[in-house]
């Protein structure tokens, strides 16, 4: 008799084989472990296949056989996914709701023109909007909480997630005008720096990386979110890269300043807009990607001409009650 595996067994398969373990598998699959391990016997008893190596290992490991079958698995997987997609295009109209989540590395005013504008075209259709971190835009799209996510770009691709570049931004370190590294006044060595507090973000669902990205000090305090980071650079207790968006008006109006650290990498931050391919955007969701990705394309091609933007901005732009950059001209600020 020909094996007969189910969707369900090849998705549980796969799971195992990304996270790496069955426990993980279970975590992400919202299941008891011990389904996990019941479907996965079924499976293999069912191609007559052992997927994993299990003894002698603290880990699951893929078997030849199994790194063969993960590739099937996978491309039945995102058939399926497609097959959903194209019947969802051919059968919805109008969302009857759209669940939206948005990096913070995604300038503020931005978001808020968007928005203005979705309100009037899509005046019957609720928003149900989450802002947050990149580790959490991605995490809710893949979950399936958020239906679109702006701003999440991810470093590694994830099973079943499109991803469309639409914009970048940059991340800029900054301290408060009265912290010590702030008052040097000149190119920061990592002598200058390492034994100063670096406040850090950190994804709380992951174990805590000391070898992260642009991690210079040796003394550091970690945050759960961006909005905490700023607040407590602003309030000089540290000292950490924080989105320029976030920091334009401080830098302008003094309140923080910009350090120019020498072993602080600068790098385009990419943006993206991020959707599970089984349930793609439709009217109202591609028209917000879109409108995203027009405005998102105004981003200056690297750190120099997003601060002299910046200034320029900031100088040139008609006065608001608040002594800030009319919207107007915003856009044409750095993202």
């Amino acid at each position: 008799m020909l094996p007969n595996p189910t969707l369900d067994q090849l998705q549980v398969f796969v799971a195992i084989a990304e996270t790496g373990s069955f426990s993980a598998a279970a975590r992400h699959l919202n299941r008891a472990q011990s389904v996990i391990s019941y479907t996965i016997g079924n499976l293999e008893a069912q191609l007559q296949l052992t997927l994993f190596e299990r003894s002698g290992v603290r880990q699951p490991v893929l078997t030849e056989a199994g790194r063969a079958v993960l590739e099937d698995a996978r491309r039945i997987i995102a058939d399926l996914d497609g097959l959903r997609a194209r019947t969802k295009a051919l059968t919805e109209g109008l969302e009857p709701q759209l669940s939206v989540a948005v990096s913070v590395m995604v300038p503020e005013f931005t978001v808020l023109e968007v928005l203005t504008l979705f309100q009037r075209q899509f005046a019957t259709v609720p928003l149900h909007l989450t802002v947050g971190s990149p580790f959490l835009v991605a995490r809710m799209v893949e979950d399936g909480t958020a239906d679109i996510g702006i701003g999440g770009a991810t470093k590694e691709a994830v099973s079943g997630v499109s991803e469309l570049k639409i914009g970048h931004s940059f991340i800029v370190p900054v301290a408060a005008p009265k912290h010590r590294l702030a008052m040097l006044r000149r190119r920061l060595t990592l002598a200058d720096v390492q034994e100063d507090v670096q406040i850090i973000v950190s994804d709380t669902t992951r174990p805590l990386d000391n070898s992260g990205f642009n991690i210079i000090s040796r003394r550091r305090w970690r945050v759960s979110d961006m909005g905490t980071k700023h607040r407590l650079v602003l309030a000089g207790l540290g000292w950490g890269g924080v989105p320029l968006p976030m920091v334009r008006d401080d830098l302008v109006e003094g309140r923080l300043v910009r350090l120019d650290v020498e072993p602080y990498e600068h790098f385009e931050y990419p943006l993206a807009a991020l959707w599970r391919v089984a349930t793609p955007p439709g009217p109202a969701g591609r028209w917000l990607v879109d409108r995203m990705a027009e405005r998102l394309s105004n981003c200056p091609n690297n750190m120099a001409d997003a601060m002299a933007r910046l200034v320029e901005g900031n100088e040139t732009a008609p006065a608001t009650p608040m002594g800030r950059p009319a919207a107007a001209s915003l856009r044409e600020v750095a993202c």
